[in-house]
């Protein structure tokens, strides 16, 4: 079905709430061969930094740049969130939410095997209460180059500086609070991975403009979707399909891989194939956001 703005806004209620909220299931993760196909179709190890840094200012003076700075706008597309690549190639990039808590600390490990099998590339959005419970299922997502780790915030909060909520979640409070958020899975990532995440996903993907730029002055970007592709992993298989398919060529599209009990994985097995049939290739955001 054709993807509209009304559709994909309204979608975030999905993700905000049942995304994360509901009983988590999956089990351990099963090994994969690290590799991707490039754009020739040839499979090949994909680098991975080894330097790890911390974030690029304190706690202390982000407060002091921000701490009065009144925001302007609240929204899923506040200005200078990335919704979508810069391409008009037959390019999609995957991502896929894991947002931990109550509720919402599950694996999709019949997702997760599929991309490897397929050796499909994508970015995975990490909370760190999902990580604290899948604590092996991290390190082999980790080590494998086929998938990009990004930062889905340490307590899955909408990113506000004056208290804002979404669909019912409360957001941070303050630009101390906003720091927190990032700062804390920054460097729980970067001391994993060797290297800092370089994007950012709000919970809900709510975010006023301030804290945007926070987001920037910590070294990430914050990115969106372009398509919400399992409206939080309350959608059938038949609609993740139908959704997923009709992506437009240089959409971002979001999905949850801490689900396994709902459409997702499905409804990503049906589509893939028939996107790599039409001449579609995926890709990590890293591959095409520089």
């Amino acid at each position: 079905m054709s993807v509209s703005r009304r559709a994909v806004l309204a979608g975030a209620v999905a993700a905000a709430l049942a995304g994360c909220t509901r009983s988590p299931a999956g089990g351990p993760a099963t090994p994969g061969t690290p590799r991707r196909a490039s754009e020739d179709g040839t499979p090949h190890a994909l680098p991975r930094t080894t330097a790890a840094t911390p974030p690029a200012v304190t706690r202390a003076e982000i407060v002091a740049r921000y701490g009065h700075r009144k925001p302007h706008v609240w929204s899923l597309e506040t200005p200078g969130i990335i919704r979508a690549l810069p391409t008009t190639d037959r390019v999609l990039a995957l991502t896929f939410d894991a947002c931990g808590g109550p509720g919402g600390a599950g694996y999709d490990r019949r997702l997760i095997d599929f991309l490897r099998k397929r050796e499909v590339p994508a970015t995975l959005f990490l909370n760190s209460r999902w990580i604290d419970a899948n604590r092996a299922v991290f390190r082999e997502l980790a080590r494998e180059p086929l998938f990009e780790i990004a930062n889905h915030g340490t307590r899955h909060r909408p990113l506000s500086v004056t208290g804002r909520s979404a669909y019912g979640i409360a957001g941070t409070r303050n630009a101390g609070e906003v720091y927190d958020e990032v700062a804390g899975n920054h460097a729980k990532l970067a001391r994993s991975l060797g290297a800092p995440p370089r994007f950012f996903r709000p919970g809900t993907a709510y975010c006023d403009d301030v804290a945007v730029r926070i987001v920037t002055d910590l070294g990430e970007r914050v990115v969106g979707f372009t398509v919400n592709g399992d409206g939080g992993a309350t959608f059938s298989p038949e609609e993740v399909r139908r959704t997923v398919t009709a992506a437009r060529a240089g959409s971002i599209v979001i999905c949850h891989m801490n689900h396994p009990e709902h459409g997702t994985a499905q409804g990503i097995i049906a589509a893939v194939p028939r996107l790599l049939a039409s001449g579609h290739r995926f890709v990590r955001l890293s591959d095409q956001l520089h």
